[in-house]
């Protein structure tokens, strides 16, 4: 179900739980705080799925596609409330933590509009600067991709000990990556 906030769509979907709605105003009401940090109120879809599991563990993700840019969490916990409540905060560190290099980045390309918007009472501090240095490309690998089919290279990837493995699909002949998802599962991604 769709309901419009001030500025953003909300999307919310419960898996095993009904959304009611005091959990749908309580997610809205948490999420609609990150608007203070954009220059602009995004006009974005956010997906929020909730989960629940047999064993009570609660699982929320909340994913804010926007232009050149998305914003995406996720937490489990044994209480619901407390899994919004620090989603909240993780997507909060997220914009603080890249608001400087985003906003570089926007005007390089030609974007005069800064995405995130500069807060009255947060300083700037001198990490900002040597935040420049998380992008910086440290090590650079070519190596020729063997044709294999996804189970040969999740195979591949556990021998080596990588959480994750690039290698050309045998059937398609694009290049695909494996990867270990956070749950022991594995994840494909195909170009």
């Amino acid at each position: 179900m769709r309901r419009r906030s001030s500025r953003m769509n909300y999307n919310i979907r419960g898996e095993n739980i009904e959304v009611t709605p005091a959990i749908r105003e309580y997610v809205e009401k948490k999420i609609a705080k990150l608007e203070r940090y954009f220059t602009e109120t995004p006009d974005a879809n956010v997906h929020v799925n909730l989960k629940t599991y047999n064993n009570n563990r609660s699982k929320v993700e909340v994913t804010i596609p926007m232009p050149n840019l998305v914003l995406r969490a996720e937490e489990d916990h044994d209480d619901m409330y407390a899994a919004i409540d620090l989603i909240t905060d993780k997507l909060e560190r997220q914009i603080r933590k890249h608001k400087t290099k985003v906003n570089r980045k926007f005007r390089e390309k030609g974007n005069l509009t800064a995405v995130f918007a500069a807060l009255e009472n947060e300083i700037e501090a001198p990490e900002a600067e040597e935040e420049d240095n998380d992008l910086e490309v440290v090590r650079q690998k070519s190596f020729d991709l063997k044709p294999m089919d996804s189970e040969e290279a999740i195979l591949q990837m556990n021998m080596l000990g990588h959480s994750f493995y690039v290698f050309t699909n045998a059937e398609s002949n694009l290049t695909n990556v494996v990867y270990k998802r956070k749950d022991g599962r594995y994840g494909l991604i195909e170009a």
